[in-house]
């Protein structure tokens, strides 16, 4: 789950190593954390930019995200999203518009991204990674020479990220995971420039937190519905609460009710994951 927690006023944005910069949009809020992290990313004296994520239809934060590539004195090439979900990808349109750069991602009528092609932009290099879970259409961004990982909210940078069910799915998050352990195994990922919080400094132990969190969350799923069965295992309750919710109130009882409805599509994703929807 993303926290719900005060915004930690220490993650402004900023740079993160010598060729990513990120430009911080002013949408936060219990599922954002602090905003919309979009990525500038460039070679050193390069006058070509990439963008990862222009965030939500904010007019202030698109007009912030182009003086800081024209402070670079460099235009937009090519702008990247790594998921559909409106606050990572709802201006692309108007940002295509602005910049005149092709947008590309997975589906959603975009030039689709395709596993291990290598996106090359005035000396920068990316490398795609598929990291479905969240989303059906998450993707991922290796950055080579610095071993990041710009990984969109597949990770994030304080918390752990909600399998959006139905589109996301626990099982392709899980094989998301674990090539990330083995990205991180080999050495080819060091950090993480995520979607939303600060830049991530140990990506293998970040991202075994997350696998371990996960394996956790399952068990405790588990248990939640063995207490649960019965003859109205399945069935809603006698005041309408269907199975999904009355799992959330056992496994996400310490969490603020103001993410619950998150919390569910996590447990659908489980309950799914299970065999039990």
């Amino acid at each position: 789950m993303k926290p719900l927690a005060a915004a930690d006023p220490s993650w402004q944005g900023g740079a993160w190593g010598e060729r990513a910069h990120c430009v911080l949009c002013p949408n936060p809020s219990p599922m954002t954390l602090e905003g919309t992290n979009t990525w500038v990313l460039a070679e050193p004296g390069s006058s070509q930019v990439v963008v990862v994520d222009s965030g939500p239809l904010d007019e202030d934060h698109l007009r912030a995200v182009l003086d800081h590539v024209a402070g670079q004195d460099a235009r937009v090439a090519l702008t990247l999203l790594t998921h559909h979900h409106d606050d990572h990808a709802e201006s692309a349109g108007r940002w295509a518009e602005l910049t005149g750069a092709p947008v590309r991602a997975v589906g959603g009528g975009h030039d689709d991204l395709a596993d291990g092609e290598v996106l090359a932009v005035g000396g920068l290099e990316l490398v795609v990674v598929p990291t479905p879970g969240h989303t059906g259409d998450s993707i991922s961004f290796l950055l080579p020479a610095e071993q990041v990982l710009l990984t969109g909210d597949t990770v994030l940078g304080r918390g752990t990220t909600v399998v959006a069910y139905p589109d996301g799915d626990l099982t392709s998050y899980l094989e998301s995971l674990e090539r990330l352990r083995r990205l991180g195994g080999s050495g080819a990922m060091a950090s993480i420039a995520p979607g939303h919080g600060p830049g991530v400094p140990d990506a293998a132990g970040t991202v075994e937190h997350y696998w371990t969190h996960r394996h956790e969350r399952l068990d405790q799923v588990r248990a939640a519905l063995l207490e649960l069965e019965g003859p109205t295992a399945g069935r809603p309750a006698p005041d309408g609460r269907d199975l999904a919710d009355r799992v959330v109130e056992a496994v996400y009882a310490d969490v603020p009710h103001a993410v619950w409805p998150a919390a569910r599509l996590s447990v659908l994703a489980q309950l799914d994951y299970l065999g039990r929807l």
